[in-house]
């Protein structure tokens, strides 16, 4: 029995006055008319109308039940028509997920961006290193970095490939020196960064002479890249970092880069989703807009890397060039 639609059925017979003028309102017939009310007696054991050849009339537990199903019928109505339009308008709580670093350094500047567009909805954002099960409900889109992403029935979209690089500070290379080659690293303190998506103790270095695999440790292992880079500008060693949690360190001087011909970890960052079906306006909005900036900035970090690498080669080429040529100065004087 659709009991809705049987109340909706109860009235409309009430305001017509009769089944037959019901049905011609409803466009259907008199018995389907009767059969509605009676399917609502015989399961509320209740008589809601007392039935002449002339009239209807409401009984008392009909007139009670005529309020109530008015109520609840205008409550189902507004529920659907909010819930249709959260198809239409951004507005209400978007749940977020992220990897934590990635979170920081892009998807909470993003956030602010978007809200400025839409300023009606609200943002819970969970930084974790751990995926959601988004089928459970607890996040509507998730951002995170991947080599590549298993078999899904998730949603996925690209939003732009990044990697990581090797960092330490300046002070530790006037103390120790910087590796010139993947094999001096095994004479240094190597930091490690626990991630999701690759081993820890193993780094595999794509440079000129190809890949390099090289197994590592060291004094310190952190599970956050904005916690490692901190104890990398403590001196405490060799860490590396993706390079949207470097940038700003290598920009600023309190990092630098070792082996800079030399990347790691090459990832993409996606957006997920559950579904195709029935994506509320927040989540349809969300997810155009990270496919709309998130590329960008990306690619603008990227190729500020390739500026500050490229300055970084050219300084140490020209301190190369002058420790060569004032070496046989000092001999002559000597």
């Amino acid at each position: 029995m659709d009991t809705l639609q049987n109340m909706r059925v109860f009235i409309r017979v009430v305001e017509a006055g009769s089944f037959t003028a019901a049905a011609q309102s409803l466009d259907s017939t008199t018995g389907a008319m009767s059969r509605a009310v009676s399917e609502l007696e015989a399961h509320l054991r209740t008589r809601l109308l007392n039935r002449s050849t002339r009239r209807l009339a409401l009984t008392p537990a009909g007139e009670r039940y005529l309020k109530r199903c008015s109520q609840i019928l205008a409550d189902v109505d507004s529920a659907e028509e909010e819930a249709s339009c959260a198809h239409e308008r951004p507005a209400g709580a978007l749940r977020m997920h992220s990897f934590a670093s990635i979170g920081q350094q892009y998807v909470l500047p993003a956030i602010s961006r978007y809200r400025a567009l839409h300023p009606e909805v609200t943002v819970e954002l969970t930084l974790s290193q751990r995926m959601p099960d988004l089928f459970e409900g607890s996040s509507d889109v998730s951002v995170v970095t991947a080599a590549s992403l298993p078999n899904s029935d998730l949603v996925s979209h690209q939003l732009g490939s990044s990697c990581s690089i090797l960092c330490a500070s300046p002070a530790y290379v006037h103390t120790h020196g910087a590796p010139r080659t993947p094999a001096d690293l095994a004479h240094h303190d190597c930091l490690i960064l626990k991630t999701p998506t690759a081993p820890a103790h193993e780094w595999v270095l794509e440079g000129p002479e190809g890949s390099v695999e090289m197994q590592v440790d060291g004094p310190v292992q952190v599970n956050i890249a904005e916690s490692l880079a901190v104890a990398i500008r403590e001196g405490m060693g060799i860490g590396m970092l993706p390079v949207y949690a470097a940038i700003e360190g290598l920009r600023n001087g309190s990092l630098v880069r070792v082996l800079p011909q030399h990347i790691l970890q090459k990832n993409h960052v996606y957006a997920l989703y559950p579904s195709r079906k029935f994506v509320d306006a927040k989540t349809k909005t969300w997810v155009e807009f990270l496919r709309a900036h998130l590329p960008q900035v990306i690619a603008r970090d990227m190729a500020l890397l390739e500026e500050l690498t490229q300055e970084q080669l050219a300084d140490a080429s020209a301190i190369s060039t002058s420790d060569d040529t004032a070496a046989p100065q000092a001999k002559a004087v000597h």
